[in-house]
């Protein structure tokens, strides 16, 4: 009986030691993979390394960065061969940061550079032995998914910024929208809440990435964007499904406003007399690129005698032809008989001609009568197809509900390729409502 005892004790005093050893085993692990972890810097095991990080000066080269590191011009040149097919080092930039790893011994040599190229791509160059290994990486991305809402006070811009949203946000929502709103003629009260998302490296926000939906109200009206893959190409769509994209551009250019109108009679800024004035002024930078606002082929480039300067006109069909004047330039490959495409870069904000300031003057002409460009109307592309009405529907409902703050968050499309559905069977049809900021609850509002 007590052979017994002892022996059950001896055992479970074997199990329990056995328990906590494999207990402190794996916090021993644990800790010792944490500190692996904590060694990793682009990747790159530096333990034992030195690590200096710095920023690309103005007149710096790879030669003169690697030469402060000992390293010979042969091996420079050796290393901007193996690096030219994946990244020329000619290209390295002033004030991008850099990373050099270096041996922890009296000499310092280079081991690895490190080059940000990006804010998520960067180039790893590793001085091995006799070897040279040069490799592209990318930061891991995070992607949030935001909800915002704003209104209109004086441009787009400063509402984006002032709801808390990134900046770029603007210049994606003119994208989705370039062909449906004119954002020279926004108006205070007009609104917006769009569904995007936002990309973080390292918690700082690097850029957006796709937009899942939006509403603008421009003008008491609602103006819905739903994304959805057709033919193979995700684009944007209203409410009813008829493409957003239209045979012409809103305008031929962004990030500017109009100084002058289409008008019969207008004072001329540099003549001081009354002329008609048949085209719209947009006021910007010399050098903002211009674009042709439909497909056509370039019927003039050269200079316009009577006052437009650089000047360059493209037919869009047997009716329509567009003008723009006092060019700074013409892009490359821009000549008469060049077919271009709608959005094609044909040349650049300038002041050439009679003009008081760097402007674009555009024109359109109907029948060789000039028409009023801000009055144009344009037939919208091809919309939704028959078989793909009921795919369309579905995505529909769930982003005119998330756009409500309606939706929870396991409904959420994240992948448009994964609704097969010919329609939404948890959700009723929600009809086009105007949305306000009492419709949008303060903690889904991008802050």
């Amino acid at each position: 009986m007590l052979i017994v005892v002892a022996a059950a004790a001896i055992l479970a005093g074997f199990l329990l030691w056995r328990g906590i050893s494999k207990s402190t085993g794996s916090e021993d692990l644990a800790e010792s993979e944490t500190e692996i972890a904590a060694e990793l810097l682009y990747g790159i095991d530096y333990t034992g390394l030195n690590v200096e990080e710095g920023t690309i000066q103005s007149g710096h080269t790879i030669s003169s960065l690697f030469s402060r590191y000992g390293v010979s011009p042969a091996t420079v040149d050796r290393t901007a061969k193996a690096a030219d097919s994946i990244f020329s080092l000619r290209n390295i930039r002033a004030g991008k940061n850099y990373t050099a790893f270096l041996s922890a011994d009296s000499i310092g040599r280079l081991v690895h550079f490190v080059y940000e190229h990006t804010l998520t791509d960067y180039l790893v160059i590793s001085l091995v032995g006799d070897s040279i290994e040069v490799r592209r990486e990318q930061k891991d991305v995070d992607i949030v998914r935001r909800r915002g809402h704003a209104e209109i006070n004086s441009s787009l811009w400063n509402a984006v910024v002032g709801a808390g949203m990134p900046a770029s946000l603007s210049m994606e929502l003119e994208e989705v929208y370039q062909w449906t709103i004119d954002f020279f003629g926004l108006q205070k009260e007009d609104k917006f809440t769009v569904i995007y998302e936002e990309k973080f490296v390292d918690s700082t926000s690097v850029g957006i990435g796709r937009i899942w939906g939006a509403v603008f109200t421009h003008g008491g009206k609602d103006y819905y964007a739903i994304p959805f893959d057709q033919d193979g190409k995700v684009t944007y769509w209203d409410e009813t499904g008829n493409s957003l994209r239209k045979a012409m551009l809103k305008a031929p250019l962004k990030y500017s406003r109009i100084s002058s109108k289409f008008s019969p009679s207008r004072m001329h800024p540099v003549l001081r007399i009354r002329r008609p004035h048949y085209g719209v002024d947009y006021a910007a930078p010399a050098g903002t690129p211009v674009h042709a606002v439909a497909d056509g082929t370039v019927t003039f480039k050269g200079w316009d005698s009577k006052g437009g300067g650089n000047t360059l006109k493209i037919r869009h069909n047997s009716q329509l032809e567009t003008g723009y004047l006092h060019l700074r330039g013409f892009a490359p490959g821009i000549a008469p008989g060049k077919r271009v495409s709608q959005g094609d870069l044909i040349g650049y904000v300038g002041s050439t001609g009679t003009a008081t300031g760097p402007h674009l003057d555009y024109r359109v002409w109907v029948n060789g009568k000039p028409v009023d460009p801000l009055k144009m109307t344009s037939e919208p592309a091809e919309p939704i197809s028959s078989e793909n009405i009921g795919r369309f529907m579905a995505v529909r409902d769930l982003i005119m509900a998330e756009l409500l703050g309606q939706l929870p968050d396991s409904l959420r499309i994240t992948d448009l390729a994964e609704i097969k559905t010919a329609a939404s069977d948890s959700l009723e049809f929600i009809t086009p409502v105007t949305v306000t900021r009492d419709t949008v609850p303060d903690e889904q509002v991008a802050k």
